[in-house]
């Protein structure tokens, strides 16, 4: 299942208004963000994120994020993903930053693009 995907756009700010505005029937809201790096939108049972095309890594061009069941698949995704090439973009761990219980791990694939695998019980 996939938990949330972000993309990145020329300008962060039109954006945000453009969403904030194309949004609104739906009940989608900004959920949460950080003023000139990126801003995540509450769509249901998941998100959908917008960052600055300019910004440096960890963020990329693209990004989406698959909810797993458990820290293990968090890890047998991680080591798998470097296994077939991948390289790392931050390694198996809680990241409080985010919600109190996520767990995830960040890969970037042949393209750059930013992959990630994520357990977290904060819809539980």
């Amino acid at each position: 299942m996939i938990d949330h995907v972000t993309v990145s756009v020329s300008n962060l700010e039109n954006s945000k208004r453009f969403y904030e505005k194309a949004f609104q029937p739906l009940g989608y809201k900004v959920s949460f963000g950080e003023t000139g790096v990126f801003w995540a939108f509450d769509i249901g049972k998941g998100l959908f994120e917008i960052c600055q095309a300019d910004t440096q890594a960890p963020l990329t061009g693209f990004h989406i994020a698959f909810r797993v069941d458990n820290q293990t698949k968090v890890r047998a995704f991680y080591q798998a993903a470097l296994a077939a090439g991948a390289r790392d973009n931050g390694a198996p761990g809680p990241r409080p930053d985010y919600t109190e219980n996520y767990y995830a791990c960040f890969i970037l694939d042949p393209d750059g693009h930013n992959i990630e695998a994520v357990f977290d019980t904060w819809e539980d």
